[in-house]
């Protein structure tokens, strides 16, 4: 009879064992499915933080690009396009034609802008195009922004042009000087080629997309 019970006692000390250990083995199995799921999503996250790095990315060449222009605000009207083309000679060719018929007579400040977002009243461009990190001055004459396009003279009717080539810019490319996905910003004064580090243009009149 005694050694039934104790034979019991034995049996049933095995099965507590082994059930622990089982559990325990589970335990550390699951540990490890948690812990490798959590370096694969870290992995995905930090993935797709550096796709998200699209003002430093290299994007396929093309032919030709444009920006449509239109005002920022319903109390100026402003239209027109700048053109861009690749030139025979390697370099960039721009085309613009603009049409601001409240500073007819007068000059209008056109500038390359770094993002290509004409919300909030072309604010959301932010800054001049400036990849060098130079100082803001006048086109071709010592320091430049690489979008310090300059001054446009508008005729009695507020219609102006400006055409340029540039072995600054490609359509396409590298970051450093690829155009495309930039705004044009057409400002409400004149450049000064002189204040840092925008040339005290005044207001953000038009603004378009190159696309």
């Amino acid at each position: 009879m005694k050694k039934s019970f104790l034979s019991r006692i034995t049996l049933w000390m095995l099965v507590v064992t082994i059930l622990a250990w089982a559990c325990n083995n589970e335990e550390k199995n699951s540990e490890t499915i948690t812990s490798d799921s959590l370096e694969v999503s870290k992995a995905g996250t930090d993935h797709t933080n550096m796709d998200m790095g699209t003002d430093t990315a290299t994007q396929p060449m093309a032919d030709h690009a444009e920006a449509e222009l239109s005002g920022t605000s319903s109390d100026t009207a402003v239209s027109g396009t700048v053109k861009f083309e690749n030139a025979s000679n390697g370099k960039v060719r721009m085309m613009l034609d603009i049409t601001v018929a409240a500073k007819a007579g007068k000059s209008v400040a056109v500038h390359i802008h770094e993002h290509g977002d004409c919300s909030d009243s072309g604010k959301m461009a932010h800054g001049h195009w400036n990849p060098t990190n130079t100082e803001h001055g006048k086109w071709g004459s010592g320091s430049f922004h690489s979008g310090d396009i300059g001054n446009v003279k508008l005729d009695s009717k507020g219609k102006g042009t400006l055409n340029l080539e540039t072995d600054l810019w490609t359509i396409g490319g590298k970051h450093d000087k690829n155009i495309l996905n930039k705004a044009i910003i057409v400002h409400g004064g004149v450049d000064d080629f002189k204040t840092q580090p925008t040339g005290d243009a005044g207001s953000r009149i038009g603004c378009g997309v190159i696309k």
